[in-house]
């Protein structure tokens, strides 16, 4: 039995319980949004490792592919990070793999299977934290074994409805504006530092940009 780790969007944060999950596996494959250069690295430590380049992936990442194909142990695999930006033809392939959404998902299409591992990185609001493991057989037959990882980080208090997701980060925005550092934002704001990082970095780095449009790059379809 051969084991391939499938994770994507860890965003600068390489999780111990990941790596306890990664150890022993033939290979790894990333669907993006590493962000780290010395979290490919790492990766790497622990087994030879396929990454595609996601959108946050910059400078260093320039190198990686958009897509990558790849066959090992016999299974027939594409990858890229973002599945609306699909172009290729996939027909051929067994295993389709893909990120940015930070949501798991894993469905049959004909011949083919398709997975988005979710994220094991930075917690997206209430979205879990998952991992997947591709068991492989001598025989060549496979399955998915989707991992749901342990949130160690401190929790945000989560919005109950959308006006209240747009609330916090409105004012996360305006304490921005006041430059106020990350931790007091987070403390007065009654979230987690991850989370209020996550949303100042957005904002920053896309002036004008409302409070919709933050929602909708946190949460993107």
């Amino acid at each position: 039995m051969h084991k391939i780790g499938i994770i994507s969007d860890t965003h600068g944060l390489l999780r111990d319980s990941v790596i306890e999950h990664l150890n022993g596996c033939d290979f790894i494959l990333h669907g993006g949004d590493i962000k780290s250069e010395a979290d490919l690295k790492k990766l790497n430590t622990i087994a030879k490792t396929f990454a595609v380049r996601g959108n946050v992936d910059k400078g260093w990442a320039d190198t990686l592919p958009a897509t990558l194909n790849i066959t090992l142990f016999g299974i027939h695999i594409f990858m890229i990070h973002n599945i609306k930006q699909l172009a290729e033809d996939t027909s051929g392939c067994d295993l389709i793999i893909y990120g940015h959404s930070h949501k798991y998902r894993q469905e049959q299409k004909k011949q083919q299977l398709w997975l988005n591992p979710g994220s094991c990185g930075l917690r997206r609001f209430s979205l879990p934290l998952t991992m997947s493991i591709l068991h492989v057989k001598d025989d060549g037959t496979f399955w998915i074994e989707k991992i749901t990882l342990p949130n160690k980080t401190p929790d945000t208090i989560l919005p109950v409805n959308q006006k209240d997701i747009k609330d916090i980060i409105l004012a996360v925005m305006r304490d921005t504006d006041k430059k106020k550092p990350v931790a007091e934002i987070a403390r007065q704001n009654n979230i987690s530092e991850e989370l209020a990082s996550q949303i100042c970095r957005l904002y920053l780095t896309h002036p004008g940009v409302s409070a919709d449009g933050i929602l909708n790059k946190m949460n993107p379809d």
